[in-house]
């Protein structure tokens, strides 16, 4: 295979994320975590919620919002509405370091896709995004509560250790294994995201898990270890 058809089995845009955050270390450790689970990323950072709101409306093809709660020229829930109502249909998840179970839950009811605690493990990054960018809400159970009640909903179990092309398939999710259906079938990034009515960003997501979960770099090679498994990825 030629290097031109190798650069057209990869996906062609990086995924883009808008981090906002009045804190430039916080915004730089939350970039450096998505560096870290994605090749091919643009970071774009505000620190301020005018600035944040002005970069939604003029960026396109946003993925995701990470939201601080608490920003020095935004009250804690109209500042939330506004940067919703500037994001459209963009996803945002809140990063932040509050507790309250009351304020998670005015936060999801208000429109965000997901709470995430500053003060938890990075690795819930994995679960969260995957889940935001499929159209569901992610909100994990706070580990301490002042005031309210606490919003249980439990986290999805680790990923086991993939030893096999066999196993890292038949441990996809059923929204992995559908993105991986129609990627065999010839369908382009623009078209599953269509058949799927998610965003092309989500895709890009899917693909990108699916690929290091099959340690693999191209569509080429992600349909070689697919037949290698001898999985059947029913429509069904």
């Amino acid at each position: 295979m030629d290097q031109a058809s190798e650069r057209r089995d990869l996906p062609s845009d990086p995924l883009k994320f808008l981090i906002v955050d009045d804190h430039a270390l916080v915004r730089y450790g939350l970039s450096l975590a998505l560096r870290q689970r994605y090749e091919d990323v643009a970071i774009i950072e505000a620190g301020t919620l005018a600035e944040a709101m002005r970069k939604a409306r003029s960026e396109p093809g946003l993925a995701a919002i990470l939201y601080d709660l608490q920003l020095d020229d935004g009250d804690e829930h109209s500042g939330l509405v506004e940067m919703l109502e500037a994001a459209g249909d963009v996803p945002l998840i809140v990063v932040s370091g509050v507790t309250d179970g009351n304020v998670i839950a005015s936060c999801i009811r208000a429109g965000a896709r997901g709470f995430v605690h500053k003060g938890c493990e990075d690795t819930v990054l994995d679960q969260a995004l995957p889940i935001v960018l499929d159209g569901g809400i992610f909100v994990p159970a706070p580990p301490a509560v002042r005031g309210g009640t606490p919003i249980r909903i439990p986290l999805p179990p680790s990923a086991a250790p993939v030893r096999t092309e066999s196993d890292a398939v038949s441990g996809l999710t059923d929204r992995q294994r559908e993105v991986l259906r129609l990627l065999l079938e010839g369908q382009s990034n623009k078209e599953i995201a269509r058949a799927l009515g998610v965003l092309e960003g989500t895709i890009k997501v899917h693909l990108r898990t699916v690929m290091q979960r099959l340690g693999v770099r191209n569509r080429t090679q992600l349909a070689l270890a697919t037949m290698k498994s001898g999985i059947k990825l029913s429509s069904q």
